[in-house]
């Protein structure tokens, strides 16, 4: 932790701001270790104030270090207070905050220059140290398992909500806190819709079955899907198939520090159009995760920024056929100088169940 407060400080010096309110749930644990409902750090090069109401002094005080706690009904009039004669000038705050908490800022920060930062806390976290990533690498290998143990659950005849609650549970009895997101399970037709919801409906043999899941491990998230069959496969399925399995490991094999976000998208991007289907390849290939199911870095084609040590991302390359089927495969990598460690370890040659 005071690793991460050693680099909010250096960044807040670079930064042209004379303190930040960092409000977002995630941000805030991020820098402190606190998770609950009703927390407002402040942090200036002298100061750093952690606020809280009655409910969560007691936590605070047991998880939070290196910051002056202050039990408060108002904590933005607080802040005003203890900082009068600091002689700030512009404050940077989280623009994620709802515009009537906006409105209370100019109110009560009266004569103060407010900035949103968009990015200024993301840009820290996109970078995980040794805590994080081991946090990161056991909700993975819940997922791992999870999958392992679904192949015995799918039948013919279960449904699609069937087979979607049954991960969900699975990943709590393996030790998980909750889920990411919401499981995304797809069968048949409706696998060519990239993020369908789970249905009453029952698989079917012949189908292909795609399943994008994941779990909270201690606040930290996994994110990965596999794609698999049902009865029997055609000759087209598994050309498809082998196509995007080919796209996600050539990711894995070239991906490295120093790498720019534009050729992260290429070079799975490339071989699904070599294979003709680069028309239904039609999301980005990946995103940062974190305490965040999606966040920084994303990556578009025109990007010049590159990829760096530390950072934990997804490869996702994916064929959708309208009114056919589709195929999404997809894993967790951490980036390093060398290379990348493939987090998720679930396995992904073609499975015919």
């Amino acid at each position: 932790m005071q690793r991460r407060l050693e680099r909010f400080d250096a960044k807040l010096a670079q930064s042209g701001l004379d303190a930040l309110l960092v409000t977002g749930q995630n941000n805030i644990y991020y820098l402190t270790d606190f998770w609950g409902t009703n927390a407002t750090v402040f942090i200036t090069k002298n100061r750093r104030l952690f606020l809280t109401d009655s409910r969560y002094t007691l936590i605070a005080k047991q998880s939070v270090h290196g910051f002056d706690i202050i039990e408060s009904k108002d904590p933005l009039k607080d802040i005003v207070k203890i900082i009068g004669a600091d002689k700030l000038e512009t404050i940077g705050f989280d623009n994620q905050v709802s515009f009537a908490y906006y409105q209370s800022l100019q109110a009560i920060f009266e004569g103060y220059t407010l900035l949103p930062q968009t990015n200024f806390m993301e840009e820290l976290r996109m970078i995980k140290d040794e805590k994080e990533l081991a946090t990161i690498r056991k909700a993975c290998s819940i997922s791992d398992r999870a999958f392992t143990d679904v192949l015995d659950f799918i039948k013919p005849g279960k449904t699609e909500i069937e087979i979607a609650n049954f991960l969900d549970f699975r990943m709590r009895e393996l030790g998980a806190a909750g889920l990411s997101f919401d499981t995304i399970l797809a069968s048949g037709i409706n696998s060519s819709k990239p993020h369908a919801h789970p249905m009453h409906k029952p698989v079917e043999a012949g189908e292909a079955i795609t399943m994008d899941f994941g779990c909270l491990y201690d606040h930290y998230v996994s994110d990965m899907t596999r794609t698999i069959y049902l009865g029997h496969v055609s000759d087209e399925q598994a050309e498809i198939y082998n196509t995007v399995l080919k796209a996600n490991q050539a990711l894995i094999d070239q991906a490295k520090a120093g790498l720019g976000f534009r050729d992260f998208d290429k070079i799975p991007r490339d071989i699904i159009i070599e294979a003709g289907y680069g028309d239904y390849f039609t999301h980005g290939i990946g995103h940062g995760i974190g305490l965040d199911i999606h966040e920084e870095p994303y990556f578009s084609q025109t990007s010049k920024e590159v990829i760096k040590s530390g950072m934990v991302l997804t490869d996702e390359p994916g064929i959708y056929i309208e009114g056919k089927y589709g195929v999404r495969i997809e894993d967790d990598i951490l980036i390093t100088d060398k290379g990348c460690e493939l987090l998720t370890l679930a396995p992904k040659e073609l499975i015919v169940i």
